[in-house]
This record gives structure tokens, C-alpha cells and sequence, in this order.
């Protein structure tokens, strides 16, 4: 049998006979005569092939049948209404589920610590997926439910996303502690003859940084080119190397790598920094509580959501 060939309508007034095993009071409660219930029951025996239900001592008995029936269906229907009834008031101590985050390298460094900390003690049954804004089709897996944020400097998300700024992110030089420049004014030559470590990350708010700097004939001594982040701390501390990176990336390295920073002795544009979802997810309560847990560890400002604009097509 397929569930198309039964009507809904059918199993909640077998579920109520099963409780109350008089004809009359579930009329009374469906708000329905007690022949309509009678034919109701009748046609539900044609469509299961069993009397489910005989007459007995002050009401009807329930046949083996519709005893084994009883509990199944009891359970589907609760399922059902619970779907369509859904608790409001999200609770993170007691919320269990999984939350994907699209982010950069740099993100996975600067949110993740304090976002991990401060979920271990207010979200406990809540973990993190992290999966990188440049490998995916952040617009199409956000769409879908795959990825539930993201966190960047993400043109590409266009219609059907809110946002939320967080910040802007400016650049610093970083180097090594003792390095010969720690103790000397770093100036635009002192910085253009010092060998470079540079971060190719096409893609991201730092490879704008990057081609902000080609344009404009900035020249440099490149020593060493990577394609990520991962590896500048180690690579900084022990080699005479200078990086310029995010500001917020080098306050995360310094210590742990016996690093220093200096402001940057040319104005490189700071590049923003959002919060994003997908308009599917905006009443989300899950979601929308951590959205402001994100807000509240790194946004500069007073929240300030917007909805994003779909590219408008030229003819």
C-alpha cells in the first residue's frame, strides 16, 4: 500500500479510537456525527483489509492488527506534528547540530579560536565545519543548506543574501624579533629592499592587496611566494622575510611566533569584512543565534544587516 491511498484524516481518527475506544467521544472531539466516524472507520478497514476495531464492553476493542498499527502510527503523526509546530525559543545548551562556516585560512586563525571557546561553554552540542569560500560554490551550497555562513570579503554573493559588516581589515608589516628593521624607521625604501614573503590568494581580500600594489608599480623584493597562510608564522620566524598581512592575522601570530608589526609606510585600502547568510536561513533561530555570537566577538560596530542586490544584467 501506498501512503497516497490513505488519508490523513483516517489514521488521526484511528489514533483517537485507540485512546478512547468509544465511537461517540471521538465524534465529539473531530466534530463529527457518529455515523460519520462509523463511515470513516469503515472505509479505513476496505483500505487496510482489517476490522481494526469491534464492539466490546462499553466501546470498541482493538483487533491484533490494529494493535500492532497503533504505536507506528502514533509516532509518525507526533513526528509530523511536531514539524509543523516547531518549538520556539532556541536553547544552545541544549541545541545539537552541526554549523558549516565558509571562511579563508586567515578566517580559520582569527575567528575560529574565540568562536570554539566560546561555543564549548554556551553551545556544547553544537559543531563546526569549516570549508574554504574559494573551493566551493559558496553561492550554490549556501542556497542549498550546505553552508549555513560565511565570513570574508565575498563580492560573488549577490542576491538572496543578507549581510552584516564586521570589520575592515587593514595591513601590517610582520617580521621576525630582532630583525634589522625592528629598530629602525620603516620606510617606503626600507620596506621595497627588504626581502618579501607574499601570499598569493586569488580570490580573497588580500589578493585585491596584491593587485592594488601591481597597478600602482609598488616594486618589491620577492624572495619567497605561497598560496596560503598557513605557513607564514614558521616561515617569518626563522628567516629574515618581512610579510604584509592582515592586522588581525599578525595580533594571532606575534606571540606565538616571536614576531613583531609595523604599520605599513604606504596606505594600502582596507578591505571589508562581512558576515553573510542566505535569505533561506533568516528566520533560523540556530542560525540567527550565531550570527550574533559571531557579531559580538568581531564586529567593530552596532550591527547594520542589509539585503544584497542581484547584479543587474546590461542589455
Amino acid at each position: 500500500m501506498e501512503l497516497s491511498d490513505v488519508d490523513l484524516n483516517l489514521l488521526l481518527l484511528f489514533q483517537r479510537l485507540m485512546q478512547e475506544r468509544r465511537v461517540s467521544t471521538v465524534a465529539e472531539q473531530m466534530n463529527m456525527s457518529q455515523p460519520g466516524v462509523s463511515n470513516a472507520l469503515a472505509k479505513l478497514r476496505r483500505r487496510l483489509g482489517d476490522p481494526l476495531f469491534v464492539r466490546g464492553p462499553g466501546g470498541v476493542v482493538p483487533t491484533p492488527f490494529a494493535l500492532r498499527l497503533a504505536e507506528p502510527v502514533s509516532q509518525a503523526l507526533a513526528t509530523l506534528h511536531a514539524a509543523l509546530n516547531p518549538e520556539t525559543g532556541f536553547d544552545p545548551l541544549l541545541a545539537t547540530r552541526t554549523m558549516t562556516i565558509g571562511m579563508t585560512d586567515i578566517g580559520e586563525v582569527v575567528f575560529l579560536p574565540a568562536l570554539v571557546e566560546r561555543l564549548s561553554r554556551e553551545a556544547p552540542g553544537i559543531a563546526l565545519n569549516t570549508v574554504r569560500d574559494t573551493s566551493v560554490n559558496l553561492s550554490d551550497e549556501m542556497a542549498d543548506g550546505r553552508v549555513d555562513l560565511a565570513i570574508g570579503l565575498l563580492p560573488q554573493l549577490k542576491g538572496g543574501f543578507y549581510q552584516r559588516r564586521l570589520f575592515d581589515q587593514r595591513y601590517v608589516c610582520l617580521f621576525r624579533r630582532g630583525h634589522a628593521l625592528e629598530d629602525t624607521p620603516l620606510t617606503l625604501a626600507a620596506w621595497r629592499e627588504a626581502e618579501h614573503l607574499v601570499v598569493v590568494s586569488a580570490g580573497t581580500g588580500h589578493g585585491q592587496v596584491e593587485d592594488w600594489l601591481k597597478r600602482r608599480g609598488v616594486q618589491r623584493q620577492v624572495r619567497l611566494t605561497v598560496p596560503h597562510f598557513m605557513s607564514v608564522g614558521y616561515i617569518l620566524q626563522r628567516t629574515d622575510l618581512i610579510a604584509t598581512v592582515p592586522e588581525r592575522l599578525a595580533s594571532q601570530l606575534a606571540l606565538p611566533f616571536s614576531l613583531s608589526l609595523r604599520a605599513l609606510p604606504m596606505a594600502l585600502p582596507a578591505a571589508p569584512i562581512h558576515l553573510l547568510w542566505h535569505a533561506r536561513v533568516q528566520q533560523d533561530e540556530g542560525n540567527r543565534w550565531l550570527r550574533g555570537v559571531v557579531s559580538d566577538l568581531f564586529a567593530d560596530t552596532a550591527p547594520q544587516v542589509r539585503k544584497t542586490r542581484p547584479v543587474q544584467k546590461r542589455s
